[in-house]
This record gives structure tokens, sequence and C-alpha cells, in this order.
């Protein structure tokens, strides 16, 4: 039976995995987001190291950050693009990790990876339309429509979007280096701690900062809504294991968009919800794009 390699190379750590399939993990490991030369070695030695031990992989799929050259047909297929992330604009991470382990490679963002796996094995399973909105280091969202993933000038970067402040939020400048207060840079991880002084784990549940929370992220899935269509948006990351988040986002993403065109009789509307897959959704992701790719 082929195995695959599967690598969530995320901005704040790298989770690199064997897989028989997605059931059995045969061999995986994790390290800091530190330089690319570095991170990328470490990458390239675990797959080596495991070759020589009998456990040779046929193809790796990669779940990585971005912004992310994602068309094949661009030169710039599997590089890094301008980032937040220190150093790493510009980096080849497919070019430098066919090289370095000989294997082939099959590469998404981390998110639309996550879409895939969630589409295929947890919280999206038989739908066509869906996105996977993940909020951690970043604010990002992959987008699947009929069946497809969505990209064209670029992928979605759906946290760089704009949303109304929250009125008790208006004094906040927003984290983001190149926007300020887009959605990633009033919500995601960094921004909580810059404006709170403390890690999102650390504030208790009820803390104002979980309402305006709710507010940022609640504009983000009505906009996704209402711009794609999609039928569920999933959303992951380690901000929303917080207990509760998930339901007043979708509380809230409702309350924005009211009737207006949703729920057409017998069809449902749409439905927000937490991750099926956890915090496994990228790793599993980035086995779904290998076994993808094979066939």
């Amino acid at each position: 039976m082929s195995k695959f390699g599967g690598i969530d190379a995320g901005g704040t750590s790298w989770r690199c995995a064997v897989f028989e399939d997605k059931d059995t993990i045969l061999a995986r490991t994790s390290f800091p987001t530190t330089t690319p030369a570095e991170t990328l070695a470490r990458a390239i030695a675990f797959f080596n190291d495991h070759k020589d031990k009998g456990l040779a992989v046929s193809r790796i799929g990669i779940a990585c950050f971005g912004p992310l050259a994602v068309n094949p047909a661009s030169p710039r297929w599997g590089h890094i693009l301008a980032t937040t992330k220190p150093h790493w604009s510009g980096t080849d991470v497919a070019g430098q990790m066919a090289a370095g382990t000989g294997c082939p490679i099959a590469l998404e963002t981390d998110v639309t990876a996550a879409a895939f796996a969630e589409r295929a094995w947890g919280a999206g399973q038989g739908l066509d339309d869906v996105a996977y909105v993940t909020v951690g280091t970043g604010i990002g969202a992959g987008i699947i429509l009929g069946g497809r993933a969505v990209w064209g000038t670029m992928h979605p970067e759906a946290g760089h979007m704009r949303a109304p402040r929250h009125p008790e939020d208006l004094a906040f400048a927003g984290v983001c280096p190149f926007h300020g207060d887009c959605i990633e840079g009033l919500a995601s991880a960094p921004a909580l701690l810059a404006r709170w002084g403390m890690d999102a784990s650390q504030l208790p549940d009820d803390h104002p900062a979980w309402d305006i929370e709710a507010h940022y992220l609640a504009h983000l899935a009505a906009n996704l809504v209402l711009t794609t269509a999609v039928k569920r948006v999933i959303f992951g990351g380690g901000v929303m294991a917080r207990g509760g988040l998930v339901e007043r986002v979708s509380a809230k993403a409702k309350a924005l968009i009211g009737p207006y065109g949703t729920a057409a009789p017998g069809e449902g509307g749409f439905e927000i919800v937490g991750a099926g897959l956890g915090l496994d959704s990228g790793l599993l992701g980035a086995l779904w794009l290998a076994e993808q790719a094979q066939s």
C-alpha cells in the first residue's frame, strides 16, 4: 500500500506525518515555524529519515500558510507571496521540499486543504459548497464551490475583509501590518493579545472580548454566505476552541443576514458549525491533497 506524506505548514508551527490512510499515522512530528531554511530542513529530514526506516512516501501533500501561489500555471507556483511572517516572503516551499526529498508535491493553502478534508471526512460531508475559516495566528478562508477550490488572480483572503467596528472597540487600531483593522487585524489571536494583554486561552468566558470577537467573525461569515452562497461555513483554529464561540458567531451572522434570500422553501438556509476534524483539519487536508494527486 502506498504511503503518503502530509505537512500542515502553519505560520506558528509545522506538523509532518507519514500516513497509510486517514486513520493510520505511522510517524509524526511537530516543530516551531522559524526561518525558512531551518524549518524546511527539519521537514526534509523527517521524511528522509523515515525513508531510511522503510517508510518512504510516494507523494507529499502540503497545506501551507500564505499568501501562496497556488495556480500550477504560475512560474511562482508553490512560493509564499508577500506575508506578515518575517523572512518567508518569496520562499519556494514546494520546490525546496521536492528537491530535498525527491518526492512529487501536491500543495494548497492550509485553509483550502482543510476545507477539502472537512468536506471528505468532517463537518462538510455531503456538500459541494462549503467554506472553512481558521482563526488563529491569522484568519483565512478556503472556499469550495461545486466541489472545486476557488481561486483566480490569487486564492481568497477573506480575513482581510473590512467589517463595521464593534461599538466598544473603536479605539483599537488593529494589528495587520498591511491593512490595520481588517478582520484579521481585529480578531486574530495576536489581535486578542494586543488588545487585552493576555492570550485568548487566558480570557474568561464572560470577558467582553468574546462578544467583540463574535461580532467580527459573524460579519466574515455573513459576507462569505452572501458572496459565495456556500451552504456551510466551518470554523476551526485555536481561537475557535473557546466553548460557545461558534454558536455566538452563528447567531450574530444569521441576525445580520435576516431572512434575505438564504432560506428558500425546502432548502433550509445556511449553517455555521465548528470543525469536525478539530485541529487535524489541516494535516488531514495535506493527506487529501496527496491522495487526490496520486489518483
